[in-house]
């Protein structure tokens, strides 16, 4: 039984295996990998991470700060006994604790400019996030339509070529009968001779294009990966028929690169206002409770000295009269238990403090001058941003619109070169005509085949950039 159910689980991974290898990928789900493991993206989503521990630094301002400190130290040497007052060599232990906790009351209201920075800047980190997102899509979409065009215009040729080859065993017929001359077979030989060179380069083209759109995917297994061979329609140009300026109207709302400009300028200004909470005073609580121990032993009995009850301690000058003060003795006992020191040996201390600034060697103002002149900055770069902007809006729409007007251009240039090779076609085959001709009439209708999958993909991959500056979500783009 077991070497059955051994036998089934090797089966299993080896299908699975075998169906890895096999698997041809879409182009939603090549855009989907690259989504997910593309390593600027990781690194932009590593960023909004980072914004998100900003943002909670920024609560925690609001929250007291509560630290607790202990210490235990042994002294060992020529030291006063604290119990007799006897400088005496001795070893002592002491012990002590405390917790400390501080609230700031008000600092300017730099705390609350604080957080709304960092939500600002979380902002900020979506929105490059979301940019990052769309140039990776569009560059796997331009890889991937790469390839299909690749494998495509490698179907043309071959298709192409084996409407030579059977041109090329008509004409010999035609030559060894006697019909036509040796020169149109030569001819015909080294067209179907250019046509199979042009194969290879083509199969070439497409191994290179699939290895690129591998290592933009990072997939390593350039072997075994494949796209899945489908053809992908022309849509309509209905946005092509949006007024331009209603695109770049809408592009300002929708793209992330004015987001991100827009952002920018409201951290800078929130610099600013960070910048000048450093002239308002600022007020804080506090409150410590701290206690000790020590090893040192303390005194239990007080008792009068019988053999040496007095001592003289001074005189009074006026009468010479001599002070004493009775002598005691001291009985030193064991220390008190660790935890009853503690509890007699507690203090608290608590209140608040205001901290004025007055002069600070014009820091406070140089910064903020300097942020000042970053929010300047900040709003050039907003208005170099909707000009960029709204310069590319229009670069893509004028693509998308001559790519568009090429491929239509190319359907009629490939319906005439279709009839042209026709009619070359029954031309040579009569007679009429020398391979020569049929040869060239043939290249042209190869070459605008060509030219048709080309324009065909150019405005596809250009419609989608367009589709991208009027605000459709990269997750919404339809191929």
């Amino acid at each position: 039984m077991k070497k059955i159910s051994l036998l089934t689980l090797l089966l299993f991974a080896t299908f699975l295996a075998t169906a890895q290898e096999n698997k041809k990928w879409t182009l939603q789900e090549c855009v989907n990998y690259a989504l997910e493991n593309n390593i600027s993206i990781k690194q932009s989503e590593l960023d909004i991470e980072l914004s998100e521990l900003n943002k909670r630094d920024a609560i925690g301002n609001f929250l007291p700060n509560i630290n607790a400190s202990a210490s235990n130290s042994w002294n060992t040497g020529l030291t006063q006994n604290v119990t007799t007052g006897i400088l005496q060599t001795q070893t002592t232990r002491n012990f002590s604790a405390g917790v400390t906790a501080s609230l700031n009351l008000f600092d300017g209201l730099r705390n609350f400019k604080e957080l709304q920075r960092a939500k600002i800047s979380q902002l900020s980190s979506q929105y490059r996030l979301e940019k990052m997102q769309d140039d990776i899509t569009l560059f796997v979409a331009d890889a991937y339509l790469q390839v299909l065009f690749n494998k495509q215009n490698l179907e043309v040729l071959k298709s192409q070529n084996e409407v030579t080859k059977e041109q090329l065993e008509r004409t010999e017929q035609l030559v060894d009968a006697g019909s036509l001359p040796k020169g149109d077979l030569l001819e015909i030989e080294a067209t179907f001779a250019d046509e199979r060179q042009r194969i290879i380069v083509a199969k070439n083209n497409i191994r290179i294009s699939l290895i690129s759109l591998a290592q933009t995917l990072l997939i390593k297994d350039y072997e075994n990966f494949d796209i899945v061979e489908r053809d992908y329609n022309v849509f309509g140009s209905e946005l092509l028929n949006t007024p331009v300026n209603q695109v770049v109207e809408t592009a300002k709302e929708e793209r992330a690169e004015i987001k991100i400009a827009e952002t920018n300028r409201e951290l800078a200004q929130k610099d600013v206002e960070l910048a000048r909470g450093a002239y308002y005073p600022t007020l804080g609580a506090f409150f410590n409770y701290n206690t000790r121990e020590s090893g040192m032993g303390r005194i239990v009995d007080v008792r009068p000295d019988e053999d040496n009850p007095t001592r003289q301690i001074g005189f009074v000058e006026e009468t010479g009269a001599v002070v004493v003060a009775p002598n005691t003795v001291s009985t030193i006992g064991s220390p008190l238990p660790f935890f009853e020191q503690l509890q007699r040996n507690d203090g608290i201390s608590y209140g608040v403090q205001l901290n004025i600034p007055i002069f600070n060697g014009l820091s406070t103002r140089n910064q903020v001058r300097r942020n000042q002149v970053n929010v300047k900055r900040a709003e050039y770069e907003l208005e170099q941003a909707k000009l960029d902007l709204e310069a590319n809006v229009y670069q893509a729409y004028v693509d998308a619109e001559g790519a568009f007007e090429a491929y239509e251009a190319a359907l009629v240039a490939a319906n005439a070169q279709e009839q042209s090779f026709e009619y070359a076609t029954q031309r040579f085959d009569v007679g009429l005509s020398n391979a020569f001709e049929f040869s060239q009439a043939k290249l042209r209708y190869e070459n605008s085949q060509s030219e048709v999958l080309r324009t065909k993909y150019d405005y596809i991959f250009k419609l989608k950039v367009l589709e991208l500056y009027f605000g459709v979500p990269v997750t919404d783009l339809k191929f």
